[in-house]
């Protein structure tokens, strides 16, 4: 049950290659009942337990030096109720083989991110979300979830049950316990049409909230350096079925947003200078293109290309505001910046420490090609998210801490205060959850 960590000499390491741990152990338990049992035998052997999923937090969120949890073993699903139209999953489930398992039982979730190689627990812990008028984050759609807490005991908890764990650990970020299984709300699989065109800043950012208010789902990602968007709006379809043919699918989403922008990527490390020409023709390269597929073949694509990220949530109301004090930054900055800036929105929820928490919100999310310096313009674009009381996806690269939090998260002393009754020795703190959370 117990291995070594992967990577060398047992250390951890993320996705984006700029968090690496090294535990005392890891356990691959097979079952909820070895999770639990691995999580008595750390409290008597003093260590700390945490789990990592895919690795893709760019924060050192699931990093230990403690017991390291895979959950590799604890997937597929449990039950599908459709009566209910509820399926259970394992925690380590990777979201695409939810997604093509629900497809084949003709269901579907109702929203979702953009990359689907996590776990469903890992993407539902950090508040992984995807873009919607309507429709929330992934955690948004939990119905029941069942974790084992730090005394070794196997807790579940819905709006009935446990109503108060539930507002919090849908987004717990591991701090409450160790998430085993996770109920979705589906529906029955759905088509969208997908309209994806280029289009000038200046409109995109005039007509955003008319973009907002007339489409499910709107994002758009605007290229530095140049005043292109990529606008994406998708819709509910009556059909046909009408997707993207093979080989213009690969010419699109893996030559050009893959293969050639690797290469882009590869000439802008070396050569910063080249950047904005680089830009200038990365932003044309994809034409409009309009298709209609089931949602997990429009909602997500392939990401080969490695990154470093880093993103916030800001009031809806502050968007425009905010990406045009971006522009401004980076224009006067001399930064070169090769990777686009995304723009998502999502409904206001009801989850504790959910970015999404109380007030409908926008997100901007800047990247930077892996290996290539990024605290510069990191620095320079979190002053003006945290300037709009802008709150930090908890996967993603930021700097601030619990005293900051508390101010940006009006129930933060509720989640702190539910995390002194569930964990009260702190077995699952890391230095980041001390960060985050305070002491």
């Amino acid at each position: 049950m117990s291995s070594t960590a992967n990577g060398k000499n047992g250390t951890w390491r993320n996705w984006g290659g700029n968090v690496s741990a090294r535990p005392a152990r890891e356990v691959t338990p097979a079952s909820v009942d070895e999770l639990a049992a691995a999580v008595r035998r750390a409290a008597e052997d003093g260590l700390k337990v945490k789990a990592a999923g895919a690795g893709h937090s760019f924060t050192s969120i699931a990093a230990t030096d403690g017991v390291l949890i895979r959950p590799q073993l604890l997937t597929g699903i449990r039950s599908i109720d459709r009566e209910n139209m509820t399926v259970t999953v394992e925690a380590g489930t990777p979201l695409k083989r939810l997604n093509v398992a629900l497809a084949r039982e003709g269901l579907s979730l109702t929203n979702m991110g953009d990359i689907m190689e996590q776990t469903v627990s890992g993407a539902t812990s950090t508040g992984t979300h995807g873009t919607g008028r309507d429709s929330g984050s992934i955690a948004a759609q939990i119905k029941d979830l069942e974790l084992v807490t730090a005394d070794g005991s196997v807790l579940t908890c819905s709006e009935k049950e446990n109503p108060e764990v539930f507002a919090a650990a849908r987004i717990g970020l591991g701090a409450l316990g160790l998430v085993t299984a996770i109920t979705f709300a589906v529906e029955p699989v759905f088509l969208l049409t997908a309209r994806e065109e280029p289009m000038p800043l200046d409109r995109v950012l005039a007509d955003f909230e008319e973009l907002w208010a007339e489409n499910e789902h709107f994002e758009f990602y605007w290229f530095p350096h140049t005043d292109s968007t990529n606008a994406k709006r998708n819709n509910r379809s009556a059909g046909p079925e009408k997707p993207v043919p093979q080989l213009k699918s690969w010419i699109e989403d893996e030559l050009l947003s893959n293969g050639a922008f690797q290469v882009a990527n590869w000439v802008g490390r070396a050569a910063p200078a080249t950047i904005p020409a680089i830009a200038q023709i990365s932003s044309k390269a994809l034409s409009a293109r309009t298709y209609t597929d089931i949602p997990y073949k429009v909602f997500t694509s392939p990401r080969r290309v490695r990154f470093v990220e880093m993103e916030y949530a800001v009031p809806r109301a502050a968007v425009v505001e905010t990406l045009r004090e971006l522009k401004a930054m980076v224009d006067r900055s001399g930064l070169r910046v090769s990777f686009p800036v995304e723009v998502r929105t999502a409904p206001a929820d009801d989850i504790t420490l959910s970015t999404a928490s109380g007030r409908d919100s926008a997100y901007i999310a800047v990247h930077m090609f892996r290996g290539t310096p990024y605290q510069r313009y990191f620095t320079s674009a979190e002053r003006i998210f945290t300037a709009h009381e802008g709150r930090p996806h908890w996967g993603k690269i930021h700097t601030r801490d619990a005293e900051y939090f508390s101010r940006v998260y009006p129930r933060f002393g509720e989640f702190t205060a539910l995390r002194d009754r569930l964990d009260p020795d702190r077995r699952f703190q890391n230095d980041y959850l001390r960060r985050v959370l305070g002491a």
